[in-house]
């Protein structure tokens, strides 16, 4: 097969092919078997030797135990034979008869025959082997098709197995050197990540080299890292690189619904990499079978369990002279079973982080390969506003950006598509809400309180964009984004945080002095942070540098579902006014700064009425405005002192 010819283009023999065709066979040659016999009358053998002595009898056919012919009926005999005008009479309708001979000889036949002068003709009995062997074996062919059709059905319907007795089979796919290959030239970003993978690539290349020094093949690989990071795609890059044979299969694909069906995949599965060694097993979402033993409700006797535990033994089975690698992804190590990651089984960890700004330009220039872009697009002022996005999401930004030029007939992606993409899947996709000028003022004030708090707040994340258009399930929006990637926060960059989250609030008090339900996300965000500053991070002067957890994700049973705590009732107390406290004086700050700066904020919100978007340059550029009038009204100090002489 071609490349370019597609899997559903092929065309071959089936078994659904050759069934219809016998059927349609069968059943024209009944139909003309019943045609030809309509005018062949059966006679019983009694009738035959009758006819035969009266002379009706014209002309005879042998066959084996059949015998067939041609005779006159009696009436047509007597019109034929009579006494009238012999040149008026009708000529005889000749008929066609079929009988079949006794099991036992009669020789007064021959004699009949004889007598009556009857034309016999005698045919050989054929013996057809292959008709006879058609005709034997014709059921048991039809049999077998139908349990090969069935099975065939059955193994689409599980997933391509081998039918209904090949439940134990292995669903890993295998990916060999020959097939198009993913190697690191296809991974942008995640350097540090192929530092270490390197060494595994020398290993499964050259493993002698290792041998001879006593060195032994590590076991097991477990790559760790957030959904979208790439650990599939890394562990293909592997494979590649190193040239052999890649399986990958989920970890979800063990489980079926006999018992032991997932433990005999896993035989399966590494008996035929061990044929095929060296080579890789690629295991995705390992945690989905691999979560601490014994914390389900069947025991020991659990099917996942099971499975887990046919892993151990296998991994442990490995021996020095078999170069076969597990490669395993999670983004949840937390829940893996001890055996499953200690030295010997899973030797190494691999964390795989977000990319950073540099890494997120590589993976931009990746994607951008095959995209026509206009001059106008600048990838790394892009790589910067995409702080906190993993490599699925820069694949997504560019997929909806190229979209979104290709609705509006554009031949280029512009960057005002990157922009208009960015937004969709930061802040969720245009509502066509028709607010009322009441709710839109309101909506307004609440977001100019988030603008305006973070231009005024030292420390804070830079304000890219503002905007009272409803987006997903928000009415208006405020994007900040930092200026370089952070990895350790400080409690004024925090506290900033609270002001910034309140800030919406603190405008609706202070202008309409009442407050809406719009700030109902804002608060859920700001209990949150507020209560990991107090209960995690040890910024509270009452409590001090202690850690206080509010309830332990289960392994088995998932997150936040047995809420254990490990202080007292007295200390929760003191937990909840000190998370009180925080957000009181966030709030407090917030309505501080916005009572100072009320024109501003009267302004920002009128400017946000009429054009509904602003962007940062914009936003400064009206407050600088509005300070300059403020400026230039103000009496100069000469002109107050006069006045207060005076």
């Amino acid at each position: 097969m071609t490349k370019e010819q597609k899997p559903e283009q092929r065309k071959g023999i089936t078994w659904n092919n050759v069934l219809w065709f016998v059927l349609l066979v069968m059943l024209f040659s009944n139909i003309v078997q019943l045609f030809s016999q309509r005018n062949i009358q059966s006679l019983a053998y009694s009738e035959f030797k009758q006819s035969l002595a009266q002379g009706q009898i014209n002309t005879v056919t042998i066959d084996g135990e059949k015998v067939s012919g041609t005779y006159v009926s009696s009436t047509e005999q007597s019109k034929s034979d009579g006494q009238g005008d012999n040149s008026k009479a009708k000529p005889s309708a000749v008929k066609r008869f079929v009988t079949v001979l006794p099991p036992f000889d009669d020789p007064e036949l021959l004699r009949l025959l004889e007598d009556n002068n009857v034309t016999v003709t005698a045919k050989p009995q054929k013996s057809s082997v292959l008709w006879t062997l058609i005709i034997s074996f014709l059921p048991w062919i039809l049999i077998i098709g139908f349990f090969v059709y069935t099975n065939k059905k059955m193994r689409e319907g599980m997933g391509n197995t081998a039918g209904p007795f090949g439940f134990g089979k292995s669903k890993a796919k295998l990916f060999r050197k020959t097939q198009e290959e993913t190697t690191f030239a296809d991974v942008a970003g995640l350097e540090n990540a192929k530092k270490e993978l390197e060494e595994i690539i020398e290993f499964l290349k050259t493993p002698q080299k290792f041998f001879k020094l006593g060195g032994e093949l590590p076991k097991g690989i477990l790559l760790v890292g957030p959904p979208g990071i790439g650990k599939t795609l890394m562990a293909r890059a592997t494979a590649g690189e190193a040239e052999v044979p890649f399986f990958s299969i989920s970890g979800s694909e063990f489980i079926e619904m006999f018992v032991g069906v997932g433990a005999s995949r896993v035989r399966d599965m590494f008996k035929t990499a061990q044929k095929s060694a060296p080579s890789i097993i690629f295991i995705d979402e390992i945690d989905s079978i691999g979560r601490v033993r014994g914390t389900g409700l069947g025991g020991g006797h659990d099917e996942r369990e099971q499975t887990l535990n046919q892993i151990l033994s296998e991994m442990d089975g490995f021996s020095r002279s078999e170069p076969v690698i597990v490669i395993a992804a999670t983004n949840r190590p937390d829940v893996l079973d001890p055996a499953l990651v200690r030295p010997g089984r899973f030797d190494r960890q691999i964390t795989l982080d977000l990319p950073q700004k540099e890494a997120r330009l590589q993976i931009l220039k990746l994607h951008t390969k095959k995209i026509p872009l206009a001059d106008d697009v600048d990838l790394e002022k892009i790589a910067a506003s995409t702080v906190g996005f993993s490599g699925a999401d820069l694949h997504n930004l560019v997929n909806e950006s190229a979209l979104l030029a290709a609705r509006k007939d554009k031949k280029e992606v512009t960057a005002d598509e990157f922009d208009k993409g960015r937004d969709k899947i930061l802040l969720g996709l245009e509502r066509e809400d028709h607010l009322n000028e009441e709710e839109k003022m309101i909506i307004a004030y609440h977001e100019a309180g988030h603008a305006l708090i973070a231009l005024l707040t030292p420390g804070a994340d830079s304000l890219t964009k503002v905007t009272i258009i409803p987006r997903g399930r928000s009415l208006g929006v405020t994007e900040q984004i930092p200026e370089e990637d952070r990895h350790n926060y400080g409690h004024d960059y925090l506290f900033a945080r609270l002001c910034i989250m309140l800030g919406g609030r603190a405008a609706e008090q202070l202008i309409y002095e009442e407050t809406s339900t719009g700030a109902g996300d804002d608060l859920k965000k700001a209990t949150d942070l507020a209560r990991r500053m107090i209960c995690q991070w040890g910024m509270s002067k009452k409590l001090g540098p202690a850690v206080f957890s509010r309830g332990e994700s289960h392994p088995f049973l998932g997150q936040e579902l047995t809420q254990e705590k490990n202080f007292s009732e007295d200390t929760a107390k003191i937990i909840d006014q000190e998370i009180i406290e925080l957000l009181n004086q966030a709030q407090k700050s917030a309505i501080e700064t916005l009572n100072k700066n009320r024109p501003q904020l009267k302004t920002l919100a009128q400017e946000l009425v009429e054009r509904e978007t602003l962007s940062y340059r914009q936003v400064a550029d009206l407050l600088q405005q509005e300070a300059e009038t403020k400026n230039d009204t103000d009496p100069k100090p000469e002109q107050k002192e006069s006045q207060e002489n005076s």
